[in-house]
């Protein structure tokens, strides 16, 4: 995310102190949240925990009463151009989530130009076998598991949900992955033509194999795709474009589109302080609940 959060928080940065100025607008975003309630209904159960083989850490959130039977789980991978971003900015997401009932986790990935493609999505494919094989300890179904994300997070979930191939290679059956959700995600972006995709992919030899909508496959699990006609930074065309091929190999697919909405505006609908933007949401968690058996 960038200037459209910064612009609408730069009241509350004045308001709260010069301390905050300096602050990642998600991050600023997240204090806002809890300030304005978004704690209500969620706990911190895990943070900074080690994962994966290049020291890795996630966030583990949960609903703040613990429930007879085993939660369902959604890994949630934040975005920033696959080259900025950390889990901890994105606390407000994961309160949202675990407040409706899931058991949360927000790994941090590699970043460019530190690694590129395809590292930061092998990260995100380690994040989701140490929650298989973790989920249990900490009340989530390690059997009922979904992706969630924003922006690259989004291309994050889409890409391992559609490309199964590297859940296997991760030792991860594919049959626990119940659902996902992309939030304004690049899934048909090639020829690269900014310089976030130039720089974390260009250099890799089979530019096809770098597009979620490559992966399209009538067997892949059901998928909300979300847009906005506001977006200029993520053109709705990918999502329609991956919408079409899915329908094409006859895979379930559902498209939200949230009219006005600016890029940044579909992820700050998370939050308690912008939850009137749209049913962001509320419409996310009614699609994963329907497809998780809640």
């Amino acid at each position: 995310m960038r200037c459209g959060i910064a612009i609408a928080l730069f009241g509350l940065v004045l308001v709260i102190g010069g301390f905050l100025a300096f602050t990642s607008p998600p991050r600023l975003l997240s204090y806002y949240d809890r300030v304005a309630g978004g704690t209500s209904g969620a706990r911190l159960l895990g943070e900074g925990v080690a994962f994966g083989t290049h020291g890795q850490t996630l966030d583990i959130w949960a609903p703040e009463t613990t429930p007879a039977g085993k939660l369902p789980v959604v890994v949630f991978w934040y975005g920033g151009g696959w080259a900025k971003g950390d889990r901890a900015s994105y606390a407000f997401a994961g309160r949202a989530l675990a407040r409706e009932g899931f058991l949360v986790v927000i790994p941090d990935y590699r970043k460019v130009p530190d690694v590129l493609f395809p590292a930061f999505v092998d990260d995100a494919a380690q994040a989701v076998a140490w929650t298989a094989a973790n989920a249990s300890k900490h009340g989530g179904d390690p059997a009922r598991v979904a992706f969630m994300g924003h922006s690259a997070g989004a291309y994050q979930a889409v890409m391992l949900a559609l490309d199964a191939k590297r859940l296997t290679a991760a030792g991860i059956d594919p049959a626990i992955v119940k659902a996902a959700v992309g939030l304004s995600g690049p899934y048909d972006f090639y020829p690269f033509d900014s310089p976030r995709s130039i720089a974390a992919f260009s250099q890799w030899p089979q530019p096809a194999e770098t597009q979620p909508i490559t992966f399209a496959r009538a067997d892949a699990p059901p998928l909300l795709l979300v847009t906005s006609d506001g977006d200029a930074t993520v053109r709705p065309r990918n999502t329609n474009n991956l919408a079409a091929r899915l329908r094409e190999v006859g895979a379930p697919v559902e498209v939200r589109n949230y009219g006005p909405l600016d890029h940044e505006e579909i992820v700050m609908a998370l939050s308690v302080p912008f939850r009137g933007k749209g049913p962001v949401l509320a419409d996310s968690v009614a699609f994963l609940k329907a497809r998780m058996g809640e």
